[in-house]
């Protein structure tokens, strides 16, 4: 008997055990596509979850929160800082155990558009005061108060003597609080102008003095300043 003939019942039952694989296969690719489905439609879920909480944020940022006399109420804490209880619009109250206090035009418009905010991270925006004279006395000068402290601007009434050196210059100047010499790097951006015949110069270490009135200057001093204005 040939052996192909031997061999006629294994051929016959691998063939006949084939079509009984097919379903099998087709099943895993099923399972397979509901898988990956599944997992398509979750990475989906949290896009939009990501979505949803990224434009929270640029909303929280972009709109802009008044506070006023009706809805805010500022204190003194122990340490010498200034607290808020401010009620948002939805009713909810929110308590901020210190803020700070920004001017936005702290030289051509310093008693309008006040910002308050938080004083960890970023320095969150909390609201805006359009203007100062709408709130109690008491609170305008706690708010003053603080303002103070972070816009402290000596007034130069005199230009003793200004010396270059290195790329830097040497000012020896009186001022409304005394006498004081700073040192100021050359260049534009240290001294600019914030006003008509005003100019504000920054130093070396972050201070700020102001020139209230360059022409009240002797024609001297103005002179040591030509390189600056």
């Amino acid at each position: 008997m040939p052996s192909w003939w031997q061999n006629k019942g294994n051929i016959i039952n691998c063939c006949s055990f084939s079509p009984r694989r097919l379903p099998c296969a087709a099943l895993g690719t099923e399972l397979k596509a509901e898988r990956a489905d599944g997992m398509l439609k979750e990475k989906m879920k949290v896009e939009d979850q990501v979505l949803e909480k990224q434009k929270q944020v640029v909303d929280d940022i972009t709109s802009v929160h008044r506070i006023t006399k009706e809805n805010s109420v500022f204190s003194r804490t122990d340490g010498g800082f200034v607290s808020l209880q401010y009620t948002e619009e939805d009713g909810e109250i929110k308590v901020y155990n210190r803020i700070t206090v920004h001017r936005c035009f702290p030289h051509s418009d310093p008693t309008h558009y006040i910002s308050i905010r938080e004083p960890e991270g970023d320095g969150r925006e909390i609201g805006l005061i359009d203007d100062m004279d709408q709130l109690p006395e008491d609170t305008c000068a706690m708010l003053n108060e603080q303002m103070e402290l972070r816009y402290f601007t000596p007034k130069i009434l005199k230009v003793r003597h200004i010396r270059e050196e290195y790329g830097y210059s040497y000012w020896d100047v009186v001022t409304d609080r005394g006498t004081c010499r700073f040192t100021v790097r050359m260049g534009g951006g240290s001294v600019y102008p914030i006003g008509k015949d005003r100019y504000l110069i920054n130093d070396l270490d972050g201070n700020r003095f102001e020139i209230p009135d360059l022409y009240k200057l002797s024609a001297r001093e103005i002179k040591q300043l030509d390189l600056f204005i």
